[in-house]
């Protein structure tokens, strides 16, 4: 299979992360590519019209984008413990913590955007700082659950979202106010599916 990567990338970090805990990792073609939001990439179009990553393709050729979608087809092709609980409460919560940890990710990405502009919305910095702040106080409250539940989709979401924090947002330290879950963070860093994909900058090496 032949995916779309980049070891900058918080959603496809998020895919290699599940990859390696189905023990598919290996099975990936990795084709560096390098999505802007003001450049369209012409090769990443071919098999992502939306010229984002992650992309992956098959080996017949269809194509499969985002991540949610890769995550999920992924986890039929293995045996072992699956990371979508197939039914039931259990289901749904996964679900909505990928969907908490991916909004989060979409809104730092934005954030990131904007305060790199000429001339930075404060606005829009507001905003961003107000859903964050709001994001964080429910994985607080929900740390003890989420510590306690079987590892899924959710934790790797969520996990990653709070590694993209760190990563860019270094300079809004968040642990102190949120104990529960940066304990619970400590414990998703030490798997070794998630060493084995931590993220790189290497925007000083490839063409932008």
């Amino acid at each position: 299979m032949k995916l779309h990567w980049s070891p900058r990338s918080p959603f496809v970090r998020k895919v290699m992360i599940a990859a390696h805990e189905m023990g598919l990792d290996s099975r990936f073609d990795k084709i560096r590519s390098v999505a802007m939001s003001t450049q369209p990439h012409v090769e990443l179009m071919k098999d992502n019209p939306l010229s984002k990553i992650p992309a992956m393709v098959l080996d017949d050729g269809t194509p499969m984008f985002d991540s949610r979608v890769i995550c999920e087809y992924l986890d039929t092709l293995h045996g072992g413990h699956t990371l979508f609980p197939a039914s039931g409460p259990e289901r749904f919560t996964a679900l909505r913590r990928q969907a908490l940890g991916d909004g989060m990710l979409d809104l730092l990405i934005l954030w990131r955007g904007e305060r790199e502009r000429e001339h930075p919305s404060q606005v829009m910095i507001a905003s961003f700082t107000a859903r964050k702040d709001a994001s964080l106080a429910v994985l607080e409250r929900e740390a003890d659950a989420i510590a306690a539940s079987p590892f899924s989709i959710g934790h790797i979401a969520v996990g990653c979202a709070l590694g993209y924090l760190d990563f860019r947002f270094a300079m809004h330290p968040w642990r102190e106010d949120h104990p529960k879950i940066a304990a619970w963070h400590a414990t998703f860093n030490a798997r070794p599916s998630v060493k084995a994909n931590a993220v790189v900058d290497d925007s000083q090496t490839v063409k932008q």
